[in-house]
């Protein structure tokens, strides 16, 4: 079987940006796949679902192994996600939705990084903004909103494959600001793993998975992950941000105009 060497290498690159940056891989690898591979929206996002949800699997055990995760956010969250998940996707059955003509895709793939992009650059600011927050965001309305934001995430990332990660953490900063950065990290990527799944079993039956072309992606992007994981303490972290949203604007802009 010969490999597309130019996967593994796109795999690679994704996998060093998110070893350094921390942000998901969903929202570069979705415009990538369709700008450079010319998938359809739909298979590119179904693909990158599970690329998403594969690479985070071994973060999430390594983060349960270090107690990380804080399991009644994580639940809370899934509470709200996995049935939004699962209503959009049976829409998306009902409805046929899975051309790369539908603009419904195309207009949640450029929200999606849009919203991304104004997470990344603003990171800085969420904490204090979560504690001006508190006033009004109390312990008994925090579950409900919790849950609220779970079926946000899940129909955004149905929709687009995006938001698990950057937007997820950035959620739970808003709703949990005391919280211990690590569980923070650690709750979002526990929460991301069995989402992206459900999300792509779901388009993995209307056949938008490129199944041959995700092998080759993760077999670039375990070892990118690992090497851009080395390199964060050697790049500024404000220049890879900036970087980063500005090749998140673009590639929402690309996406937009040919909606």
């Amino acid at each position: 079987m010969s490999f597309d060497w130019i996967a593994v290498a796109a795999g690679a690159g994704v996998g060093l940006i998110v070893g350094v940056t921390g942000v998901g891989g969903g929202s570069l690898m979705t415009p990538l796949l369709i700008s450079v591979f010319g998938l359809d929206k739909a298979i590119a996002i179904g693909t990158d679902l599970w690329f998403a949800g594969l690479t985070k699997v071994s973060g999430s055990i390594a983060h349960h192994r270090e107690d990380h995760v804080d399991y009644h956010i994580t639940k809370k969250l899934l509470i709200g996600s996995i049935p939004a998940t699962i209503a959009t996707m049976v829409f998306m059955h009902v409805e046929g939705i899975k051309k790369s003509g539908d603009n419904m895709l195309a207009y949640a793939l450029g929200i999606a990084l849009l919203l991304t992009a104004v997470t990344v650059a603003f990171r800085p600011v969420w904490y204090r903004v979560g504690i001006w927050l508190e006033r009004w965001i109390t312990r008994e309305t925090r579950p409900a909103l919790t849950v609220l934001c779970g079926a946000i995430l899940g129909v955004l990332v149905s929709l687009s494959s995006i938001g698990a990660g950057a937007l997820g953490a950035t959620m739970i900063l808003l709703l949990y600001p005391r919280l211990d950065m690590k569980r923070l990290v650690g709750s979002d990527i526990a929460h991301a793993v069995p989402l992206t799944i459900v999300a792509g079993i779901g388009h993995a039956s209307l056949g938008n998975v490129n199944w041959v072309l995700l092998v080759e992606l993760l077999m670039g992007s375990i070892p990118g992950i690992w090497v851009g994981a080395k390199l964060t303490k050697h790049l500024p972290e404000t220049i890879t941000r900036i970087a980063l949203c500005i090749c998140l604007v673009l590639a929402a802009k690309k996406i937009l105009m040919t909606a």
